[in-house]
């Protein structure tokens, strides 16, 4: 008989570790629900004053939209100029490194966990992901765990990487698969 996924077994402490105390987590919680995912909230110039509060390295000039969704602030670094869309979700249980110029457009999501599904209990894991200089997420795209973005690479409108994108190439499907090479005039 084969065994199963039990679910009463899982404990995220053994497993992951969310990088800051429960107050943060707390008061993350409710700033992220107020100025960030909260589409009535549409001012983007205190965005990245109370991402730095939380930990978050941020470089001038970043735009962040309404209706984001940031995991944990404190495991975020945004390079100079770059671009975060609406109801883009960046679950960054580990690491998330955005270089400058870079674009996350609309309702992108960067995926940085999973769970262990070939273990009993379902463990949780992460693994960083980084989006190198000018590069461009496009529309609904997914970027999943362990993934780098190489440098001026676009992940086409919704789109999966599943592994790593080389530079000055456009990438489409799922999943994605070099198409063509990106020429910036």
């Amino acid at each position: 008989m084969r065994k199963q996924v039990d679910l009463s077994r899982f404990d995220n402490s053994t497993s992951f570790h969310p990088g800051a105390g429960v107050v943060k987590r707390m008061l993350w919680y409710f700033m992220n629900a107020l100025f960030f995912i909260n589409p009535a909230f549409p001012f983007r110039s205190p965005k990245p004053f109370l991402l730095r509060l939380f930990g978050a390295k941020v470089g001038k000039g970043v735009v962040i939209h309404p209706g984001v969704n940031i995991k944990f602030p404190w495991r975020l670094s945004i390079g100079d100029h770059s671009w975060i869309g609406q109801r883009v979700w960046l679950d960054n249980l580990d690491q998330l490194t955005i270089g400058n110029n870079v674009v996350i457009s609309q309702g992108a999501l960067i995926i940085q966990g999973s769970h262990d599904y070939k273990r009993i209990d379902y463990p949780t894991y992460s693994k960083p992901v980084v989006l190198e200089d000018g590069s461009w997420i496009g529309a609904g795209a997914i970027v999943t765990l362990g993934i780098t973005v190489r440098s001026h690479a676009v992940l086409a409108v919704g789109s999966v990487a599943t592994k790593d994108l080389e530079a000055y190439t456009i990438y489409q499907g799922n999943p994605a698969l070099p198409v063509r090479e990106r020429v910036v005039l």
